[in-house]
């Protein structure tokens, strides 16, 4: 769908608004947290001319069967002997009326907030999300926009929840896992609390050689961060994946919510007619659940079978209250891949997938894509932002350019950062082992501050109240010399001082870049104290 132009005068409206948390002006659109449709864009980049506009709809509109649901200023219809009707203030403050059958009694986030009840998790996330209300938190969660990944087996551990969605801050996640070839479950959980201490929010267990259970045991019980797998990885494990069964795949699915994994990446999007649109790409399907999908497809001349049996996957996942994250196994691997036949034909798939997972009252990411050309970015964040009526969209990267292996934890966090800022609610860090082996220790580190960059980056430039404060209070110590404030607000503490210090004393009037007559900063604050600013 295309969108027209935006004429002169707007533009230059845009371009001259200011508002707290921005400095002069910013280009990113006011801020609407507003419940169901009107609020299709809390925080978010002005479209381009060109870019597909906001889905109208919502999780609103996926209710199941024998639900309803009115908003605003509507009067609810007659309800119906055997309905009940719930009415609760949004934060908004405009009402909604809810009708569901009798005896229905509310498991996963989604379900909750549908009925408008604040849960202790909602009320957490909005502590953590000093912008949000925890009405606005289950508000964005009913509308299909936040999700709170919290498994019920974790929330009795050590789960501390987290928000994904577009009105809350933009979150990264780390990636881990044992391979047949290295490491082990004890330097998996040193890789976890190493990636937690450099602020990821999130972690994924891809381990693929060990024991697998063990290790998915023992992050999950150590982690205080929602946790996520991809279940085909252990069901193929000592077998085939041409002799995988639909009951091994439910299997499977239901221990791993049972021991308490948070999100799944189910990549039931890959159908056996999409298949074929990949067959001319540089790099075919690079993912792993998807390529796997894929040669049990041509084996057994069936369709997929994540997607056959979608409906009873959405079943275990409600129970526990696990949340999916749809993969995208048609995902690019390189620049001459995206935003190709194959990518897009499997999107509409998910925006399918997600609607029937939201009838089924479970709640939803959309995995993106992970190489894609700078210019194609904000395209790619805003169709799924349509066809998946605003699903928080998670993406991998995305790199902006192939040939610098060993690097590829910059070349990613540049894509990333735009990816946030058009609409992107979770990044996949990529660490500087990416293509070429299995991270050790500092990769970790290297790919979470990365990725901790991209992600404040976009942040600050969305306006997100409170998020450009620290980079002030960094200025504000850097103007003064005050270097114990500077290394204290610094986000690497020890490396800020351990390069400051090697050159000079702590407390100097200046750094050893200029030195003290060359300072410019030194000489702006003479200046300033020779002729003082005027009110």
């Amino acid at each position: 769908m295309q969108q027209k132009p935006k004429c002169a005068s707007r533009k230059r409206k845009t371009a001259t608004r200011t508002r707290s948390g921005t400095n002069p002006g910013s280009f990113a659109l006011p801020a609407n947290i507003a419940p169901g449709p009107l609020g299709a864009r809390p925080f978010g980049s002005a479209d381009s001319p060109g870019m597909p506009e906001p889905s109208r709809k919502t999780a609103w509109d996926f209710l199941p069967p024998g639900w309803r649901t009115v908003g605003g200023a509507q009067r609810p219809a007659r309800t119906a002997a055997a309905a009940k009707a719930v009415t609760f203030r949004q934060g908004d403050g405009t009402l909604r009326t809810v009708v569901h059958p009798p005896g229905f009694r509310p498991v996963t986030q989604l379900e909750h907030a549908r009925l408008g009840i604040l849960t202790p998790e909602m009320r957490r996330v909005a502590t953590r999300e000093s912008h949000l209300t925890a009405a606005q938190v289950r508000d964005e969660v009913a509308a299909g926009r936040l999700v709170i990944p919290a498994n019920r087996a974790h929330l009795a551990g050590r789960l501390d929840p987290t928000g994904i969605g577009r009105a809350a801050t933009t979150k990264i996640n780390a990636n881990l896992g044992a391979s047949p070839l290295a490491s082990s479950i004890e330097e998996e959980i040193a890789k976890l609390d190493w990636a937690v201490r450099w602020s990821a929010d999130t972690a994924m267990d891809l381990s693929t050689g060990g024991d697998l259970d063990a290790c998915r045991e023992a992050i999950v019980d150590h982690a205080t961060v929602p946790v996520g797998t991809v279940p085909i990885y252990s069901m193929i494990v000592g077998r085939k994946v041409e002799d995988l069964t639909p009951e091994e795949i439910l299997r499977e699915i239901a221990k791993q919510a049972r021991q308490g994994v948070d999100f799944f990446t189910i990549h039931a999007g890959v159908l056996r007619e999409h298949v074929k649109l990949a067959r001319d790409r540089v790099l075919g399907i690079v993912s792993r659940g998807g390529s796997l999908l894929a040669k049990w497809m041509l084996a057994h001349r069936r369709e997929n079978p994540m997607y056959e049996l979608w409906d009873e996957i959405c079943g275990i996942l409600r129970e526990h209250d696990a949340t999916f994250s749809i993969g995208d196994g048609l995902r690019p691997g390189s620049l001459a891949d995206a935003s190709d036949a194959a990518q897009f034909a499997e999107l509409r798939t998910l925006g399918e997938l997600t609607e029937r997972a939201w009838r089924h009252g479970c709640q939803v990411m959309v995995e993106g894509p992970g190489h894609v050309p700078f210019d194609q970015i904000e395209y790619n964040m805003k169709i799924e932002r349509r066809v998946c009526h605003g699903a928080p969209f998670y993406v991998l990267g995305p790199l902006v350019t192939d040939m610098f292996p060993g690097y590829d934890h910059l070349t990613s966090a540049i894509g990333a950062t735009a990816a946030a800022y058009h609409g992107a609610a979770m990044l996949c860090y990529v660490t500087p082992r990416e293509h070429l082996g299995l991270p050790k220790k500092e990769d970790v580190k290297q790919g979470c501050v990365a990725y901790r960059i991209a992600a404040h980056a976009a942040d600050v430039a969305l306006g997100i109240p409170g998020t450009r404060d620290r980079d002030d209070r960094v200025s504000r110590a850097r103007a003064e010399f005050d270097w114990k404030a500077h290394f204290a607000e610094a986000f690497d503490p020890e490396l800020a001082k351990a390069f400051h210090d090697e050159d000079l004393p702590e407390q100097t009037d200046h750094c050893s870049m200029c030195g003290r007559e060359w300072c410019s900063v030194r000489t702006s604050r003479d200046l300033r104290v020779k002729r003082p600013r005027r009110n």
